[in-house]
């Protein structure tokens, strides 16, 4: 019998997933040491977001666009998810480069902090944004008139500024702030039709109705103004719909009549305000009625109570450029006390030849 020994060959177990995974996380760790791995990786993460982010707003533009009726609350919510999507990637990316979670939270807190204290004007924006976007004074598309009298529509609503097309061609930027602090007038919110006024002051001689009709006349005639029809309402009340004339106003030169009317729409009122005014001034000329516009004059009374005027006469100058001293004539104008006239007292000063002519009564 043969006795040997035996060799025992040992081998090395097959690896396991988690060796699998770690043997790679070591090799990531070797890897993010390299100068400049970490910020790669990280601006990979944020591209691969943006890229995402555009995805998902086509995808979900038109579902968020059906659910909310107003296109501005849309166009927020798209742009926060777009945001929040970037912003999620953002931080995996951070967490990539080997900047652990709590010293991203950390780090997120700190510079919010200083962002809040530097940018605290844009964040009172943002938080007036929000308002604006609650509260529903206008909508895209609406033609607003801003508090320094700027007209034009409404183009963008942001969380932080709201950009309005002027009629100028020109873009303004206003931030909400501004906005929620300052009158803004809609005229595209409820009802196109615009009502405007159109003041004519006419002499106390002018045939006072037939003005009214001349003008309610001319208003109706114009295109873009409502002739008639349903009175319009506001609110609890209701005012004729055809251009009607008022008398406002018993002033001191003159009958101040207000002339109202409706037009169609709110984005050509000076054309149609100069149509108006125009129509007025043709039938004016045309049909020569007993109407005249007053104009501002003044009638001065002497009395026994207003004293006397001191006016001073002079001659222009003569003949050769050359103009002579002033007169010494002068005029003392006042009331005559018995009642009657105002007397008129003159005083001759000398002779314009030079010789001293003005003798006393013996000579």
């Amino acid at each position: 019998m043969q006795s040997g020994t035996a060799s025992a060959t040992t081998t090395a177990p097959p690896p396991t997933g988690s060796g699998v995974f770690a043997g790679l996380a070591a090799l990531y760790r070797d890897v993010l040491a390299v100068p400049g791995v970490p910020a790669v990786v990280f601006l990979l993460c944020l591209v691969v977001g943006v890229v995402v982010s555009k995805y998902l707003i086509r995808l979900l533009g038109r579902p968020i666009a059906q659910r909310f009726v107003r296109q501005s609350v849309a166009q927020t919510v798209l742009r926060a998810t777009r945001i929040g999507v970037v912003l999620v990637f953002a931080l995996f990316g951070l967490n990539l480069a080997g900047l652990e979670l709590g010293n991203i939270v950390l780090s997120v807190t700190v510079f919010s902090a200083v962002i809040g204290i530097v940018l605290a004007p844009i964040v009172g924006s943002i938080v007036n944004g929000v308002f604006v976007l609650a509260d529903q004074p206008y909508e895209i598309g609406d033609m607003v008139e801003l508090a320094d009298g700027t007209r034009g529509f409404v183009d963008d609503i942001t969380l932080r500024y709201t950009k309005v097309f002027t009629l100028d061609n020109t873009f303004a930027v206003i931030p909400n702030s501004v906005i929620r602090d300052n009158k803004v007038t809609n005229y595209s919110a409820e009802d196109q039709r615009t009502r405007l006024s159109l003041t004519l002051v006419v002499t106390y001689e002018s045939d006072i109705q037939q003005a009214r009709r001349l003008m309610e006349r001319a208003a109706a005639s114009c295109e873009g103004v409502i002739e008639g029809g349903p009175d319009i309402r506001i609110g609890a009340a209701r005012y004729p719909a055809k251009p009607t004339a008022y008398i406002d106003n018993y002033g001191d030169h003159g009958v101040e009549l207000t002339l109202r009317y409706w037009t169609e729409s709110p984005y050509k009122l000076l054309t149609t305000r100069s149509k108006v005014q125009t129509a007025i001034w043709d039938l004016l000329e045309t049909e020569d009625p007993a109407v005249t516009i007053a104009y501002p004059h003044s009638h001065l009374v002497f009395d026994e109570t207003s004293g006397t005027a001191e006016v001073a006469v002079s001659e222009g100058p003569l003949d050769g450029g050359a103009s002579e001293t002033p007169d010494d004539e002068s005029r003392t104008v006042g009331p005559d006390r018995s009642g009657g006239a105002a007397e008129e007292k003159r005083t001759a000063g000398p002779d314009r030849s030079g010789d001293a002519d003005a003798r006393d009564g013996g000579e």
